[in-house]
């Protein structure tokens, strides 16, 4: 066994930080990137100078040991930037007080208006294919609006 220890070198670091990132991939759960990560930062030390299997391995449980606080940092962070956004899966909230034009004119109360790369339909009062008009209530997938 503690041949086996001896034997660690900078090659068996890499390898096994290459491995751990790949199960990451398998087995997604963010939790094996970061010892995967560990473990290529071990073995990158290990080329520039020639630590003993002992420090190594205590190098190992530092970065790994290290990098649960960076993680829950991070995803504290990027978590809080989803919670201020108030219209996450509420798209169409979005878009009330925009102007957009009208692509198919509103005829009887019922158009159409193009925003990016998706056609609403839009209800309202009747207007010419490319009248500027205001969305001012969102309702599911169809838009209440008014002359811009």
């Amino acid at each position: 066994m503690n041949e086996m220890f001896v034997t660690l070198g900078t090659w068996n670091w890499l390898i096994f930080g290459v491995i751990l990132m790949a199960l990451e991939l398998i087995a997604p759960g963010i939790f094996l990137f970061w010892l995967g990560l560990a473990a290529l930062l071990v073995g990158l030390l290990s080329f520039a100078f020639n630590p003993s299997w002992q420090v190594q391995i205590l190098m190992f449980a530092v970065f790994a040991a290290a990098a649960v606080p960076v993680w829950r940092r991070l995803a504290r962070s990027h978590s809080a930037g989803n919670v201020n956004s108030p219209f996450l899966n509420k798209r169409a909230d979005a878009l009330v007080g925009r102007v957009f034009t009208l692509e198919k004119p509103i005829v009887d109360g019922a158009g159409t208006v193009r925003i990016d790369d998706t056609i609403w339909r839009v209800a309202g009062p009747d207007a010419p294919a490319g009248s500027r008009v205001r969305i001012v209530q969102a309702d599911g997938a169809s838009l209440t609006v008014a002359a811009a």
